[in-house]
């Protein structure tokens, strides 16, 4: 969810160290570019040596310290599936396991099955006879192609004890609508790359009108794009959730057969369900009754190629990385087999791969530690919300009594999931990814109508991120982030405060940025505030919206403030509680000097450290149209410039490029 929490354990682990060992700064200073004063530009001051000197990996695009993270994840999973799939006779999860990864490294099996495996999903597309066939193929395929709407099952926002079906807004090939809409050259570079791709994929399926069918896929996905919601729009709980059910919705979007959709996307038909976007869901069913059957034939085939393309034979590889990681991402090769075949992995079987993975890499203290990390910072945040000034005392009961009812996950499930109904063949590398992403979603749509089950976990454990879930109100930290290069055991705390104190204050805000505030305690979608509380709040926000937009990361792009505007107030208010957090650490006694640095200052330099990722320009600007996260420089440099920590550690004065007025810093939570 967040591609942002890297590593927590080592704020606690160093608690009450410092003394025992020889301190150092906890930052690497042959990275600083001691020619940049942070007063001018924190990030680049912190990392700008080393965005000189290290260049982006040719299969990557973008890199820094949680690639680095993840690269070493990575290689801890490929070898235990190396392991378990050197293993023959294996049974329950490791013959899964070893299955399903030697299946889909070997490319040479792949290649010599050529489409075989793929026709009868062929024949479900020439199978089609009318739009209620149509519809019925729409669910059933859900959790395996990218559709014009997606289901998912998560807990009801207003009853957050039952879980509901959700339908999504999908089904694009290009990554958000404004690549189909907006008229400039970046846009008009990606869509004339996807027109051939688009070809290709036909070309290569034996079509022999491949250039005119792709324009045909073009139009149809360009007319969903029109009515797709902004992503601005899709950040609003209370827009987005609208409950319904098949009979009633079938009276306001009558083209699609509702009841057939949803019960073949294995969904209870007696049961509500929400629609995150009505009006694209209403243009989705007109245009199911209106669109050539033959033309929504040609959407279905390149869809499904799309999708497939990874257990495809090498042409269709070659074309899928010429698009999406060529001429979306900027990179010149593709990652490794191996690397991809641990991302197939995590998405079919991670939580049985996650269960080894934990006994190998997860010490049991570190879950007790990072127990107790994790409460510091929750008292740090109590301490903030009394403190307000713009807040009443009616909102502020109860922000704390919201505060009070988090629940935190360390490490790993304590139920681990069954993936006893998965099957996965020998040698059936196409038809193991297939099933494993219907398995999975029919585990999620049964579901729905149910009590929710408070330990279940959205990530698995060797994932690199963690995340708030608002109608649990909880906090989530996956054992893979607990890893240098984000804590040093040799390190004090002051570093250690400000790169993973930071992030873990981050999820926690979270709870209280502009969509997550508006869930109770419970994970109700409830408006707990006052009027004036609320207007004050929407006022600060403003600021920080005002603040980001005037940031130009690529010529003529600039940030979307309001697309950002939550990870923005996670950012500020992480800061915030992490710098509380340290000094009430100190408790009272002053930080040691090291390397010429106070302890305020290797706080501040560390968050920007944490930050430290670099992208080439095609992946920046995928991220500008559809992340919800600024870019990491103005992530560091965004959140400090409002910290009077940092201009009073750093002696800012009016003159350099970070100095803001007091009273002009926006100060929230």
């Amino acid at each position: 969810m967040r591609m942002h929490t890297l590593v927590l354990a080592a704020l606690a682990l160093m608690a009450g160290q410092a003394d025992a060992q020889p301190l150092n700064a906890g930052l690497d200073r042959a990275g600083f570019d001691t020619s940049v004063r942070p007063q001018d530009d924190l990030f680049r001051a912190a990392n700008g040596q080393w965005l000189k000197d290290t260049p982006i990996p040719a299969d990557k695009h973008s890199y820094g310290t949680f690639y680095q993270l993840t690269d070493r994840a990575d290689e801890r999973v490929r070898r235990i599936v190396e392991e378990l799939a050197a293993k023959r006779g294996a049974k329950g999860n490791e013959q899964k396991i070893g299955a399903f990864y030697r299946g889909y490294l070997d490319e040479a099996a792949i290649d010599k099955a050529g489409l075989a495996p793929l026709a009868p999903w062929l024949k479900q597309i020439d199978a089609l006879k009318t739009p209620a066939d149509l519809a019925g193929l729409m669910g059933r395929w859900q959790g395996v192609v990218s559709l014009p709407l997606a289901s998912a099952v998560y807990p009801d926002f207003k009853n957050p004890g039952i879980y509901q079906a959700i339908f999504w807004q999908d089904g694009l090939g290009l990554p958000d609508r404004g690549y189909y809409l907006e008229d400039n050259e970046r846009f008009e570079k990606a869509r004339a790359a996807y027109l051939v791709y688009l070809e290709a994929l036909f070309s290569l399926s034996g079509d022999k009108a491949a250039a005119e069918h792709a324009k045909t896929v073009f139009a149809l996905e360009k007319r969903l794009a029109e009515a797709q919601w902004t992503r601005v729009d899709n950040r609003d709980p209370v827009k987005t959730y609208n409950p319904t059910t098949a009979p009633a919705w079938q009276k306001a979007a009558a083209g699609l057969d509702w009841t057939r959709f949803v019960r073949e996307a294995a969904l209870p038909v007696d049961k509500s369900f929400s629609i995150g976007q009505p009006s694209y869901a209403t243009a989705v069913a007109r245009a199911v009754s209106e669109v050539p059957l033959a033309d929504w034939k040609l959407y279905l085939r390149v869809r499904l190629l799309h999708g497939a393309a990874p257990v495809l034979p090498k042409a269709f590889r070659d074309a899928h990385f010429a698009f999406s990681g060529r001429a979306l991402q900027g990179k010149e090769q593709p990652k490794p087999r191996w690397q991809q075949g641990t991302d197939a992995l995590d998405a079919a079987l991670g939580e049985a791969v996650g269960q080894v993975y934990v006994a190998r890499h997860f010490p049991p203290a570190y879950k007790a530690r990072m127990n107790e990390l994790v409460g510091k910072l929750l008292a740090a945040y109590g301490q903030s919300i009394d403190g307000l000034t713009w807040m009443g005392p009616q909102t502020k009961a109860r922000a704390r009594q919201k505060l009070a009812s988090y629940t935190t996950k360390i490490g790993y499930p304590d139920v681990w999931r069954s993936y006893a109904g998965l099957q996965v063949r020998e040698g059936d590398a196409l038809g193991n990814l297939m099933r494993a992403g219907r398995f999975t979603h029919e585990f999620r749509a049964h579901l729905a109508g149910r009590p929710v089950d408070r330990r279940e976990w959205d990530m698995t454990p060797q994932t690199v991120n963690a995340y708030y879930n608002p109608t649990m109100n909880e906090i989530v930290f996956p054992a893979a982030i607990l890893e240098p290069p984000f804590f040093d055991m040799k390190a004090d705390d002051a570093a250690n405060y400000g790169a993973i104190g930071a992030i873990i204050g981050h999820e926690i805000s979270h709870g209280f940025d502009d969509s997550g505030s508006q869930f109770d305690a419970q994970g109700k979608l409830d408006n707990w505030w006052t009027d004036d509380d609320r207007k004050a709040f929407e006022a600060l926000a403003a600021q920080l919206v005002a603040q980001y937009e005037a940031y130009e990361p690529l010529p003529g792009k600039k940030l979307n403030g309001r697309l950002t505007l939550g990870e923005n107030i996670a950012d500020l208010s992480g800061l915030q509680i992490a710098y509380k957090a340290y000094h009430l650490a100190l408790a009272g006694k002053p930080a040691p000097v090291i390397d010429g640095l106070s302890g305020d200052q290797r706080f501040f330099l560390a968050w920007a450290q944490a930050w430290r990722i670099k992208a080439r320009e095609e992946r920046l600007l995928q991220l500008l149209t559809v992340d919800t996260h600024s870019p990491p420089e103005f992530r560091a440099n965004g959140a400090a410039v409002n910290h009077d920590g940092f201009h009073s550690s750093f002696e800012t004065k009016p003159g350099d490029r970070m100095y803001k007025p007091a009273e002009s810093r926006i100060r929230i939570w």
